[in-house]
């Protein structure tokens, strides 16, 4: 199948961005699917940083990693704070917005100022060439405007400095999920945003 679902098409292209022995990071560990893709993509050389806010999410994200857990570490906190637990280059980054799925509190969602400034201090860490992925769902209270707010942000990011695609399937009914990924494609340590990306 050529047109793939968001999820899968998400993991395609880190696969083939991120190397083996790269430090990359999870922002959104949920249950722990990406966490666990990531640490295979990175082999035993290599590591995972992976945030959540809620215990719940990491105790499930510990669970499914098993021997994985060795190269992964388990972050307690927002990953607006990420600069504060990754000081060196990563080779990509994944987000997965909204809530945590079969969680018993529904209220507890990813936040748009959160998730903007998690993405901003990631392209600083970001090495040229890698990508980082941003699974939007936008079917719950709240994610409208994540969205938009995220919409907003991206389409202010400098073209001289990353390219922004939005991937969506049109024909999907109960809000199917969109994916945004952000190629960075030189290096820089400060972000340039723009009013519009002819500047």
């Amino acid at each position: 199948m050529l047109l793939h679902r968001v999820l899968p098409f998400s993991k395609r292209l880190l696969s083939e961005t991120v190397l083996a022995g790269e430090t990359v990071v999870d922002a959104t560990a949920g249950n722990g699917n990406d966490t666990e893709f990531l640490a295979k993509l990175v082999g035993d050389s290599g590591s995972v940083v992976a945030f959540d806010i809620q215990h719940e999410a990491l105790d499930a994200t510990a669970e499914r990693l098993g021997e994985l857990n060795n190269h992964v570490e388990l972050i307690l906190d927002s990953h607006a704070k990420v600069d504060q637990y990754v000081k060196k280059p990563i080779g990509g980054a994944m987000f997965n917005l909204g809530y945590l799925p079969y969680s018993n509190d529904l209220t507890v969602v990813t936040k748009p100022h959160s998730t903007i400034e998690a993405i901003h201090k990631l392209l600083g860490l970001l090495k040229k060439g890698g990508i980082i992925t941003i699974s939007v769902y936008d079917g719950h209270e709240g994610g409208p405007e994540e969205r938009d707010a995220l919409t907003t942000y991206v389409r202010s990011l400098h073209q001289g400095d990353v390219h922004v695609v939005r991937y969506e399937l049109l024909n999907q009914r109960n809000n199917p999920p969109i994916l945004v990924a952000i190629e960075k494609v030189r290096e820089f340590d400060e972000v340039r945003c723009v009013d519009n990306n002819n500047s």
